[in-house]
């Protein structure tokens, strides 16, 4: 979409604060969208405050209704809402016998129920711009990782969502990315051999950017994908489609 096609829409983005959300807030903006950046962090002001005119932070978490209510009043005070990009999440890694049942539920919470209570209160407004949702998965939806349980079962619970609000709410098109190892805050605390062994097994030999995830969300998120709906659209630099075992 052209500048132009862009000018006027508002485009609300969870997690916005950091990684593939302020990529993704920073890339809608200079498209020419309003954004409303969403995030438990106060780091949604200063990127606010970084773009400039047309950029809006609500700090709320979203796996409370009361942050989503906040959300909602902004919206209101825009007019419309044309895009949700439903990007928060929360990854606390430790196998299910490890995991305290407090872990589970703020993983689930934030990453599942976060993206069920942004649908359920930005939907209607969505339905009267023939708006579109962009709901960020991962590659641990569809391969096994390590320690990841809540983590995994809340991202392959994105992905059926996609297909399932896509069915209910169309012509409101619900797409989902599943990104893979894309250089992130997330990554902080990896240390370098699980750093490179990540990167040893893309295909393209490298870390992701969270630019080009964004670029797939804005993508989803226009006119350009205006027949798609329901979709999984994977960005990982191949490392879904490749192992070195026989």
């Amino acid at each position: 979409m052209s500048k132009a096609e862009w000018a006027g829409r508002v485009a609300v983005v969870t997690g916005g604060a950091s990684g593939i959300g302020a990529a993704t807030a920073r890339r809608l903006h200079a498209a020419g969208a309003q954004v409303v950046i969403v995030d438990v962090q106060s780091g949604a002001q200063a990127l606010a405050d970084e773009l400039g005119a047309g950029a809006t932070a609500v700090v709320a978490d979203v796996a409370d209704e009361a942050g989503w209510a906040l959300v909602e009043h902004t919206c209101d005070d825009l007019g419309r809402v044309d895009v949700l990009v439903s990007n928060a999440a929360r990854q606390i890694p430790a196998p299910v016998l490890e995991l305290t049942t407090a872990d589970w539920d703020s993983q689930i919470a934030v990453n599942l129920r976060g993206a069920y209570l942004g649908l359920r209160a930005l939907l209607p407004a969505l339905a009267r711009t023939n708006g579109s949702v962009v709901i960020v998965s991962s590659v641990h939806a569809q391969m096994g990782v390590v320690a990841h349980p809540a983590y995994a079962a809340s991202k392959g619970g994105l992905a059926a969502l996609t297909r399932q609000v896509a069915v209910d709410y169309a012509p409101v098109r619900v797409n989902c990315v599943v990104p893979g190892p894309i250089l992130t805050p997330a990554w902080d605390h990896i240390d370098e051999p699980d750093r490179l062994r990540s990167i040893e097994q893309t295909v393209l030999k490298r870390f992701g950017d969270p630019d080009e995830v964004a670029a797939v969300i804005e993508f989803l998120a226009s006119d350009a994908a205006s027949y798609v709906t329901g979709a999984s659209l994977v960005v990982d630099g191949g490392w879904t489609i490749a192992k070195d075992s026989a």
